[in-house]
């Protein structure tokens, strides 16, 4: 454990005096990694810790871009996003709900200006009725019609 720093000294020739203690006693001396260079990035780069984050824990890097980007990319993909609904209604609910994001970041000026328009879900509608593959058609059921249950009282009476 350090001592204390004694009350009439400046704490940067307190710092320096314990580290050229510590090298005098050799606490320096083989360390791990002496003598490699350290992985700073080229140049100076002020986000290089955010970068770094985003790297060693493997976020998605979509959710940092703006939102007029985002969008845009999101109707490149919704061939793919549509394709996996089982129905109709559901597809022409996200449909709705993408141009109605889309038609707020058009009246929306802040950011950078992506030209992005709505999409047609008629257009996309009818490509997924083809992309879906065919029902086959459920045979009706013929059920037997099942004799009216007696009531209690019938069946005790009878």
């Amino acid at each position: 454990m350090t001592e204390r720093k004694p009350p009439g000294m400046k704490t940067q020739d307190w710092v320096e005096a314990q580290i050229k203690r510590a090298q005098n006693a050799g606490d320096f001396d083989d360390l791990a990694h002496a003598g490699k260079p350290l992985k700073l990035a080229d140049g100076h780069d002020p986000d290089w810790w955010v970068k770094d984050f985003i790297r060693r824990e493997n976020i998605e890097t979509d959710a940092l871009l703006p939102s007029a980007v985002q969008l845009r990319k999101e109707k490149d993909q919704v061939h793919e996003k549509v394709r996996g609904m089982r129905r109709e209604s559901e597809v022409r609910e996200y449909l709705a709900d993408l141009n109605k994001r889309i038609r707020v970041a058009i009246r929306d000026t802040t950011g950078p200006v992506v030209p992005t328009g709505p999409v047609n879900e008629d257009a996309i509608v009818a490509q997924w009725r083809m992309d879906r593959p065919a029902r086959e058609p459920v045979a009706p059921r013929t059920e037997q019609p099942r004799p009216k249950k007696k009531s209690i009282w019938q069946r005790l009476f009878s």
